[in-house]
């Protein structure tokens, strides 16, 4: 028998902002939203009532790079290098995924409107596809960047075995830095605090008049977002390895705020959704 939770969805009211999350916002539609509940409460959520509309987070990797390719690090202490020409077609095709997001697929959720990005030239261009796509410009943010890989910048797994003996293992479980760069430990808490600052801001519109569910992509590097995850489910940090998002895939996070801006849960919807 399967333990499997299946969450009941959370319908969204029509409403007069066009801000993308008027699913259903004919005039038909919000009378039928002004008839029904606000929300249905799952079993295995915190107390609606203290809680403003979901936001809805969609973590996106860069497509590939010659990095990617060569199995190279590629980290967040240098700029480069920027998407190959596979990358470029992985960060249209993941453009593409984010705009169906509450059109033709995940319906339940509300329209990406917003694409912040580290400040990496790969997240950048991967970014700019999606604003692009969604009708939105690009924010930075460096609370986004991938993890510093110091000394062991643009060196395979090999090269670094070679250089420093098990020392790579050893970062991979969190338990020392780079030479010269961070720690996977350092990552998480300074990923989060971008989900924490967005977690206020939703809550702070919403107690302003506008309690809708938004949506909001933010477009980041492959240990930056296991490490983002890691943090929501409260992972230790010698795990967050065993996430896994693969180039230009879809992580979703369902964010609920408190009124106060507080997160009180966090929802993992789907991790690494591949482009292809």
């Amino acid at each position: 028998m399967s333990d499997t939770q299946v969450e009941p969805p959370v319908p969204h009211r029509g409403h007069r902002y066009d801000d993308g999350t008027d699913l259903g916002g004919d005039a038909a539609g919000e009378a039928r939203a002004a008839s029904s509940p606000v929300r249905v409460q799952s079993p295995f959520a915190p107390d609606e009532a203290n809680l403003v509309a979901p936001l809805t987070l969609v973590l996106v990797r860069h497509g590939v790079t010659e990095h990617t390719e060569q199995r190279r690090m590629s980290g967040g202490g240098v700029p480069g290098p920027a998407l190959s020409a596979a990358g470029r077609v992985q960060a249209a095709k993941a453009a593409d995924l984010v705009y169906g997001m509450g059109r033709r697929t995940w319906v339940q959720l509300p329209h990406v409107t917003r694409v912040i990005a580290s400040p990496m030239v790969r997240t950048q261009e991967t970014a700019g596809a999606l604003g692009r796509r969604v009708g939105a410009h690009v924010e930075t943010d460096a609370g986004l960047r991938e993890v510093e890989f110091g000394a062991w910048e643009g060196l395979t797994v090999p090269e670094i075995i070679a250089r420093d003996g098990d020392a790579i293992h050893e970062w991979r479980r969190a338990e020392v830095a780079a030479p010269g760069g961070e720690s996977i430990s350092r990552v998480g808490p300074r990923g989060h605090a971008v989900v924490e600052a967005l977690a206020r801001e939703h809550a702070a519109e919403c107690m302003g008049g506008r309690d809708v569910p938004r949506g909001i992509a933010l477009v980041s590097h492959a240990v930056a977002i296991k490490s983002i995850v890691g943090v929501a489910l409260g992972m230790p940090a010698h795990r967050w390895g065993a996430i896994w998002p693969s180039p230009a895939s879809t992580t979703i996070l369902q964010v609920r705020a408190a009124k106060d801006g507080t997160i009180a849960e966090t929802h993992v919807l789907a991790v690494g959704i591949p482009v292809e």
